[in-house]
């Protein structure tokens, strides 16, 4: 475990915050960052697709303020962590089941740093999905809080059906390190105004978003492979199929969502145990990220649900 960069410019994350270079078991080089707290317990923060560590150091703030530390990670193929395909800027990876291999080298990360027990689990959207899956797999955490989780992707049975086809044909080949059909290469938050955008409400969040980007390019990413498509549709689909687990899981849904489907998150959540789905009048896709008095409510929240499960 090496130190790593970790660009505080843009994270303005709270006090002590560190990152590390990690190695998953398949050799893969990844980033994680670790930001402390006051000893109540660490949360880990499985960011979406596209994401990386800085852009969650405020959120880390929030948390840290009622007293937990956080853990984040750059998965495989984005942020700084290893880019998996001859075009840098396509989100690709191989098999969602790699993820996995990212979260265990965290999790691992955190016991050698003997971070504060217990252990929660904050999941956002693609990071949702892998949420899902190690919490299916019995990953050691007391309680989780998911937003926007990506568990089907927005698509009309047209389309649906079309990307099945064609991601199928060309998953596991030289194809599948093609982009999407209808993607660019080029980061949402550069090429969207803010007008409009399906992010977030909050102006000032999403000009930081996009100075981020401009200030630290090798940061950005485009849009998906068709492999990683094809892998998206296939993990979502068996999710859909499991049984919830136990763990105690509130998870907060924008009554404006576009970026993942909303009905799969009613679905899941309907059958979920010990799981309650808030939804937030007037949220985007960023929760974490939208107006003043939804962060303030969702950060009170989040502390209150996990205390509960201390």
């Amino acid at each position: 475990m090496e130190k790593a960069p970790l660009f505080n410019d843009i994270a303005k994350g709270p006090q002590g915050g560190k990152a590390f270079w990690l190695t998953a078991d398949d050799g893969i080089r990844i980033r994680a960052a670790y930001w402390p707290g006051k000893g109540k317990g660490t949360i880990l923060l499985l960011p979406g697709r596209c994401e990386y560590v800085e852009k969650y150091g405020r959120a880390a703030g929030e948390l840290a303020a009622h007293g937990y530390g956080t853990i984040s990670i750059d998965w495989r193929g984005q942020g700084l962590a290893d880019r998996l395909a001859p075009l840098a800027t396509l989100g690709h990876v191989d098999q969602f089941s790699d993820y996995q291999k990212d979260l265990r080298a965290v999790f691992a990360m955190a016991e050698m740093l003997d971070c504060p027990k217990p252990f929660y689990l904050i999941a956002h959207s693609m990071g949702g999905c892998i949420a899902l899956r190690a919490l299916n797999d019995g990953l050691a955490v007391n309680a989780a809080v998911l937003t926007a989780p990506m568990w089907r992707l927005p698509l009309k049975p047209a389309k649906l059906a079309l990307a099945w086809a064609l991601s199928w044909a060309v998953h596991g080949t030289r194809f599948g390190q093609q982009p999407t059909p209808g993607t660019t290469q080029e980061s949402y938050v550069l090429s969207a105004p803010f007008q409009g955008n399906d992010l977030t409400t909050n102006p000032e969040y999403y000009a930081d978003m996009q100075r981020d980007l401009r200030d630290h390019a090798e940061l950005a990413l485009g849009g998906p492979s068709l492999n990683w498509l094809y892998e998206a549709l296939r993990e979502t689909r068996a999710l859909r199929s499991m049984p919830p687990p136990p763990v105690p899981t509130l998870t907060f849904l924008g009554s404006d969502e576009t970026i993942v489907d909303p009905g799969a998150i009613h679905q899941v959540m309907d059958n979920w145990p010990n799981g309650e789905l808030r939804m937030v009048e007037g949220a985007e896709h960023e929760v974490m990220m939208e107006i003043p008095a939804i962060q303030r409510d969702f950060f009170n929240a989040t502390a209150q649900h996990f205390a509960q499960h201390s």
